[in-house]
């Protein structure tokens, strides 16, 4: 692995941010569902502070990223890491930065006293879930992700659709 060094993101790396997140979904076969922009990510990234995201950066150039979050675990008690993405170049890739990445995140997760670290892999992509199972990570059976997105998430979450408990809305 070439001299490898991994920071938080910051204003200004919007550009390099979605670069990355392109050609990740262009990988997943999900181009179409990429809606974000460079204003998009600063706003929610840098002035609402909602996620985070870690760049890996080898002889100055940037070589992967991810994306991240804190979740909470009512079981725990206690917020978890939710990694929303990690990707690498294909031209990257094999050289130790995903799994850096990975590492910078799950000493973060260890230093801000999370009870886990958690992500969504497709079925489909074999040498990721190899990965993260070389690096001892389990998937978890029995499980399904469900997701409320677009039209239907407006729909259910539209104001006046919202039921009443005990005369007020919640």
């Amino acid at each position: 692995m070439s001299e490898c060094t991994i920071r938080f993101a910051w204003v200004g790396d919007e550009a390099v941010l979605l670069r990355f997140i392109r050609e990740l979904a262009d990988y997943e076969k999900l181009s179409d569902q990429v809606v974000a922009d460079e204003a998009l990510l600063r706003t929610w990234l840098f002035d609402k502070k909602k996620a985070e995201a870690l760049l890996a950066e080898a002889e100055g150039e940037p070589v992967g990223f991810a994306l991240f979050f804190h979740n909470f675990s009512t079981f725990l008690g206690r917020a978890g890491i939710y990694l929303e993405d990690l990707y690498v170049p294909p031209t990257q890739r094999g050289r130790g930065y995903g799994k850096a990445l990975l590492r910078c995140l799950a000493q973060i997760a260890v230093e801000r006293g999370c009870g886990r670290l958690e992500w969504s892999c497709l079925d489909w992509n074999r040498p990721s879930i190899d990965f993260y199972r070389a690096l001892g990570a389990q998937p978890l059976e029995g499980w399904t992700v469900y997701r409320m997105s677009g039209r239907t998430l407006l729909d259910f979450g539209t104001l006046n659709t919202i039921e009443k408990v005990g005369g007020e809305n919640i």
